[in-house]
């Protein structure tokens, strides 16, 4: 589908603005999230922790709406474009934006005991799950913006990890006995870690199936 789009669109103007305006999402969007895991793990960060995470996601919100009316416009002067190509860059370019909203969310995690997690629990309970996703950010742009379904389709393996850790950070967390204000923490955590990984694979193999598989690159896999 991706390979399809960049024949279609060689060259264009158009193409080569909505692209670069996505990686600058994906940027940001990584920002976001390596800020807020030094402050919710190591307790690392200076200045209004709060004004730079809420300034990075309305860029963020800025940009999706940007491309979405540049798709719009685009189809309304030239009808018979493939909508097929434009249907995939709507739907990754909402992926970009909820990376923001989960690194957002995470933020708020931080705000929730007044200080950052345990780092000896979090280290029992996740281990370096957070540095596989800040791997798992540039995997995804270098598999969307190259449209390298191998590189895509590796990604498949880390969202199954971290995603079948998140569950099991769950149950532990079920049968623990730690403070309610921390239980609450780190299960939001693993939420929105798994949530992140989600939206990550949902772009990175949108280069390797078919436009009618997307966000459902589970089923998939299964099959393979």
């Amino acid at each position: 589908m991706f390979k399809n789009l960049m024949q279609f669109w060689k060259g264009s103007d158009f193409v080569s603005e909505v692209l670069g305006d996505f990686k600058k999402m994906l940027d940001d969007t990584e920002e976001m999230f390596v800020i807020v895991c030094d402050k919710l793990i190591r307790d690392k960060g200076e200045g209004d922790l709060k004004k730079i995470i809420y300034d990075i996601d309305f860029r963020v919100n800025s940009r999706e709406k940007e491309i979405r009316k540049r798709i719009v416009e685009h189809l309304a002067v030239q009808p018979s474009v493939d909508m097929s190509t434009s249907l995939l860059l709507m739907s990754v370019v909402k992926d970009a934006e909820r990376l923001g909203d989960y690194s957002k969310n995470l933020y708020e995690v931080t705000t929730f005991t007044g200080k950052p997690l345990d780092n000896q629990k979090f280290v029992e309970l996740f281990d370096s799950i957070d540095e596989k996703i800040l791997q798992l950010f540039k995997q995804t742009k270098t598999a969307f913006m190259n449209s390298d379904e191998k590189k895509a389709e590796s990604v498949w393996e880390v969202e199954r990890e971290v995603s079948e850790t998140c569950d099991e950070i769950l149950k532990k967390l079920v049968k623990s006995n730690y403070p309610s204000d921390e239980t609450v923490s780190l299960t939001l955590t693993a939420r929105y870690f798994k949530r992140i990984t989600a939206h990550l694979t949902n772009i990175a193999t949108s280069v390797a199936v078919p436009l009618s598989d997307l966000d459902y690159f589970d089923k998939k896999r299964n099959r393979a």
